[in-house]
């Protein structure tokens, strides 16, 4: 058994000296580690050898060594056909001229970042939060207990595990006034869901800018003010804006800030639904229950809180007359933008 092992061996080396391809070392791989090969002959003749156990030994030992013989050669080749294809590959050329076409960023980007410097000038701090988060957050740490009817008018996104895609960015007040306590100015961006329908200004995913201040004395008239500010930076010039009665729970009074449509100058269309008007700011006074649900002293402290449509703010700055555009995908509009 000895000498047909050592016989076997040297037929192997001078085979896989000669093997020149991938197809010559599988035929060898199968000449000798196949069902019918060298070895497997071997293993049948293996209970006519006196000594099993030493027989047995060297048999498994030839095998290990052909298989790992063979995988070094695979991997020889491989490399060697990588190095190939490195050296007939065509050359950097520094004298070839480049395309020039620079991608750009996204509009709701491009607002999104102009209104963090507008803010972050006036001392606010920009906080990040979770778009996935638990219902208390989303609803009753903002004076929405469950059952609530103001709940009808943010329907959502659930998950098996009961969290849900969050509807506002609200749902960080709660997390931002338990980090910071107060005075406190941040404001915190976030993309948001609900499951509604879509027409040209409804999305079922959008991006919203909530902001709040507390502080001691604060009044709507630093809402009004910090509000025109910020939209007199973004347009470059004085905004027509309106403040009516809103009813959010976690607001108290509550109001919805209006723009002039800048589609169609306040004279209608389907982006203002007609009326001259887009809804582009939700806002008001928090409501003392929020404030103690976040550890704030009401005795002593008082805020305002908005959430500011970043998605119907970029319509209007850039003239997008549908939502929809933003999340189409589409490269021919979204190019228009600002270079990178």
């Amino acid at each position: 058994m000895q000498n047909k092992i050592l016989e076997l061996k040297s037929a192997f080396a001078a085979a896989l000296a000669e093997a020149s391809g991938a197809a010559a070392l599988e035929n060898l791989r199968v000449e000798y580690l196949g069902k019918k090969g060298h070895i497997a002959s071997l293993m049948s003749e293996l209970r006519f050898a006196e000594d099993k156990k030493a027989a047995g030994q060297l048999i498994n030992d030839f095998k290990t060594e052909v298989t790992e013989a063979i995988e070094r050669a695979v991997e020889e080749l491989r490399a060697a056909a990588i190095a190939e294809k490195v050296r007939s590959a065509k050359k950097y050329n520094p004298t070839l001229k480049m395309h020039e076409e620079l991608g750009s960023y996204h509009p709701i980007t491009l607002a999104t970042r102009e209104v963090e410097d507008i803010f972050i000038s006036m001392g606010f701090t920009i906080e990040n939060y979770d778009e996935i988060v638990d219902d208390y957050k989303c609803f009753e740490a903002l004076n929405i207990p469950k059952h609530h009817p103001a709940r009808d008018m943010q329907d959502t996104y659930y998950l098996d595990n009961g969290q849900l895609l969050k509807t506002h960015t609200s749902a960080a007040q709660n997390y931002i006034m338990k980090k910071y306590g107060a005075p406190l100015r941040a404001i915190f961006p976030g993309r948001c869901f609900r499951n509604e329908s879509t027409d040209a200004c409804h999305e079922n995913t959008f991006f919203q800018m909530e902001g709040m201040m507390i502080d001691e004395n604060i009044s709507i008239s630093n809402l009004i003010y910090f509000m025109k500010t910020m939209l007199s930076e973004v347009f470059q010039r004085d905004v027509k804006v309106r403040l009516r009665p809103g009813f959010f729970p976690f607001v108290e009074p509550g109001f919805e800030l209006d723009i002039n449509c800048e589609i169609c100058g306040g004279e209608g269309c389907p982006s203002c639904k007609n009326s001259g008007w887009l809804e582009l700011c939700p806002c008001g006074m928090i409501h003392p229950n929020v404030l103690r649900e976040g550890g704030i002293d009401t005795e002593k402290y008082s805020g305002f809180a908005f959430g500011l449509g970043l998605t119907r703010l970029a319509m209007m700055k850039y003239g997008v007359k549908d939502i929809r555009d933003f999340n189409s995908g589409s490269l021919k509009a979204l190019s228009q933008f600002k270079s990178i």
